[in-house]
């Protein structure tokens, strides 16, 4: 059984082909990790339209609401699902936080708009409204890839190391730590000492501190929600050798 299906609502399915067969999520695919199905609303509707002129005028196309929920209870017929989430510019932001959750439901149902929008009557059959951020795109397709990526990369075996995802940038309300790599010195660059020594302690220590020194002086604003819940390491940063780009 895989740890997560995802069905996705969409009027136009090929954004979704080459995301899905590519990196992490062909590979979580193939490992059973998740299963996901793509559901082309043109399918649900008698005639192959799915949109119409919208009320009281204006420019755009509106996504029909019978169509849409023609399709959404085709496919409840068959899943129960945790959530039934819409893709939209006025939802809750879509946060950290918000996937941890929605990574531990077993199944989810996503419908992504497109042309002007979907007629605003969806709201009444969807549990959960989200956005991406406070931008409009043509579609819905994009934000539901988002969340899609960040969803599969939490389940366990999705990324060849199960602690990285832990590690991530926001994971805590922290942005995550700066990385690197050989070379040890590039161009009067050099890597920061503590990291070549092989001290696993000091390292964590160094990177937890980075967290917070990263995340004060690049989102303020994060870094005050996380002292109000945690406050930082009392330690001041391992100094990094001259030209050591943290």
């Amino acid at each position: 059984m895989p740890l997560l299906h995802i069905d996705v609502l969409t009027a136009v399915p090929e954004i979704f082909e080459s995301p899905l067969r590519s990196s992490i999520l062909k590979r979580a695919q193939a490992k059973g990790i998740f299963t996901i199905g793509i559901h082309n609303l043109h399918d649900y509707s008698p005639n192959g339209r799915i949109d119409d002129y919208p009320y009281g005028g204006g420019a755009g196309m509106v996504i029909r609401i019978d169509v849409v929920v023609r399709a959404l209870r085709n496919l409840k017929e068959k899943t129960t699902y945790d959530e039934i989430i819409l893709l939209t510019p006025d939802g809750e932001l879509l946060t950290q936080a918000l996937l941890n959750r929605l990574s531990l439901c077993q199944s989810l149902l996503l419908i992504a708009g497109h042309y002007k929008g979907i007629d605003d009557r969806i709201r009444h059959f969807v549990t959960r409204e989200i956005s991406i951020g406070d931008y409009v795109l043509t579609g819905g397709e994009l934000p539901a890839l988002v969340l899609i990526d960040g969803l599969v990369r939490l389940l366990p075996g999705a990324l060849s190391d199960g602690t990285s995802a832990l590690e991530d940038s926001f994971q805590e309300g922290l942005l995550a730590p700066p990385v690197y790599t050989r070379p040890a010195e590039f161009e009067g660059l050099r890597v920061p000492e503590v990291l070549l020594r092989g001290n696993h302690q000091a390292i964590q220590a160094w990177r937890e501190q980075m967290r917070w020194e990263r995340t004060r002086q690049r989102r303020p604003d994060l870094y005050a929600k996380a002292q109000a819940t945690a406050p930082p390491p009392g330690k001041s940063v391992p100094p990094s050798e001259p030209g050591a780009s943290a």
